[in-house]
């Protein structure tokens, strides 16, 4: 395999499918399926979940919430993901512990760095849920630390597109996919891909990013073993 440790990004959107909300069982067993073989492998695996399936805060806040308020019911969603993705996983046959930023005990771990990297050396997928634990920052920028924290070789971010574009695919033809970008390539050029806070944590850890579409069947493997696919992002 192309990475040995990986941090798997998945957005809360991505997990709904279809649907217009909530999680769909299919694309649960999909990821599920996908984590087990990389799993089988050798590969040590954590993965970090949205809630925008669910819920949104800054969604939340612009209906009036208050914003510290809206983050911290954006990262319950988180939770809940995070449940659903580890009975996935355990259904598919792979030992799985969900870590909270946000102590709930009856449900998950706490946040803790060392136990969750020894969970991945014996070969468990650590879920790590509830963001940071802080508002203001999102399930990206938790991503971008906790592949730092764990000592992951690479940001695996699985979207529903095929990479980043100069302009959005959904509503301009024209755009145009990257096979490659440096980090100051997409914080000068305000690419969407993450906050600049995650971008920026990347870029001074040396951790390259890989953008994918989650969709296709064998992807995250493909992702995983360091095949071209998507877009990568490097120092």
């Amino acid at each position: 395999m192309g990475y040995k440790r990986v941090l798997l990004k998945l957005s809360g959107e991505a997990l709904m499918g279809e649907q217009g909300y909530g999680i769909d069982p299919a694309i649960v067993q999909s990821i599920a399926a996908d984590v087990a073989a990389c799993v089988a492998a050798g590969t040590e695996m954590a993965i970090v979940v949205g809630g925008g399936n669910i819920f949104r805060g800054l969604k939340g806040s612009a209906a009036g919430m208050d914003r510290a308020t809206a983050d911290y019911v954006g990262m319950l969603a988180t939770v809940m993901n995070a449940i659903t993705l580890q009975d996935g996983l355990e259904r598919a046959g792979v030992p799985t512990r969900v870590q909270s930023a946000i102590s709930m005990q009856e449900v998950a771990e706490p946040y803790i760095r060392r136990r969750a990297i020894r969970h991945m050396e014996k070969g468990r997928v650590v879920i790590f849920a509830a963001g940071t634990g802080n508002p203001f920052f999102t399930t990206d920028t938790t991503a971008a630390l906790r592949a730092a924290e764990i000592g992951a070789d690479v940001v695996l971010k699985a979207t529903k597109v095929d990479g980043v574009y100069d302009k959005d695919p959904n509503k301009d033809p024209s755009a145009v996919r990257y096979d490659s970008l440096s980090f100051l390539e997409v914080l000068s050029s305000e690419l969407e891909v993450m906050d600049g806070t995650a971008i920026a944590l990347c870029k001074d850890n040396a951790i390259p990013i890989v953008v994918f579409d989650l969709f296709g069947a064998g992807n995250i493997g493909r992702a995983v073993a360091g095949q071209p696919i998507g877009t990568r992002i490097h120092p």
